[in-house]
């Protein structure tokens, strides 16, 4: 199996070479780039599986080089994990908004990060569970066909908004989600879904699931995600 191309987009040559070295060791192909402009030229020259984007860039950043590649149809499908000083919270809102998949703050162990670049390109590759595909996670078994949703073997009553916002964040434990990807996402017909509104929704839905519902948990700042098994 040919190894994966990761675009490393980094302006600190100390810091790009420590993360290239640490790829190229665990086996992925390394392409580089150090400025907005060679980021974009290169994606679309290489097409790399996953890249690796500094926010901090001169001239164009690293938020408008995501915005950039998500807009377009060619480069839309690639995964992008965000490097962002620890803090920047408006930053990586922003950057999950416009499509990015994930994002690490600096500083980083080059360990976590080659774990979450595998577990990006993992759950990329996992086929789509088809909407009749009874999905378990920890004590909690969701049937999409039933609507239904039991823990622990005892049936638990939820709205259609309350399942369809479980079902989401469930089907991709360990990822974070925005209030407004979660919006976009779920569009609940029983309840006027707004960004704010999902707060109530998630209270609402850890009530019900009792001790269950604390799978669910928030990332300060920027939304929700299930707890990763």
């Amino acid at each position: 199996m040919a190894a994966e191309n990761i675009l490393i987009v980094e302006d600190e040559e100390d810091v790009l070479e420590l993360i290239k070295y640490n790829l190229a060791k665990d086996g992925f192909k390394v392409s580089t780039a150090m400025t907005g402009e060679d980021a974009i030229t290169t994606t679309r020259s290489v097409m790399p599986d996953l890249i690796l984007l500094d926010l901090m860039l001169p001239a164009v950043d690293g938020l408008e080089v995501c915005r950039i590649l998500k807009n377009d149809p060619k480069t839309s499908g690639i995964l992008i994990i965000m490097l962002t000083a620890k803090g920047d919270e408006s930053d990586i809102v922003t950057g999950l908004e416009m499509g990015a998949d994930d994002y690490i703050t600096k500083p980083f162990s080059p360990r976590v990060l080659v774990a979450r670049i595998r577990a990006a390109i993992r759950r990329k590759k996992k086929d789509v569970a088809p909407d009749s595909q009874i999905l378990r996670i920890y004590d909690i078994e969701i049937d999409p066909g039933r609507h239904r949703v039991t823990v622990k073997g005892k049936q638990v009553e939820l709205t259609s908004t309350e399942f369809s916002l479980l079902y989401f964040l469930a089907k991709q434990p360990g990822w974070v989600f925005t209030r407004y990807k979660i919006v976009d996402a779920i569009k609940g017909s029983d309840y006027p879904v707004t960004d704010r509104s999902v707060d109530v929704q998630v209270v609402g839905l850890r009530k019900k699931l009792g001790r269950a519902g604390e799978y669910i948990e928030t990332v300060r700042g920027i939304g929700y995600k299930f707890r990763e098994e």
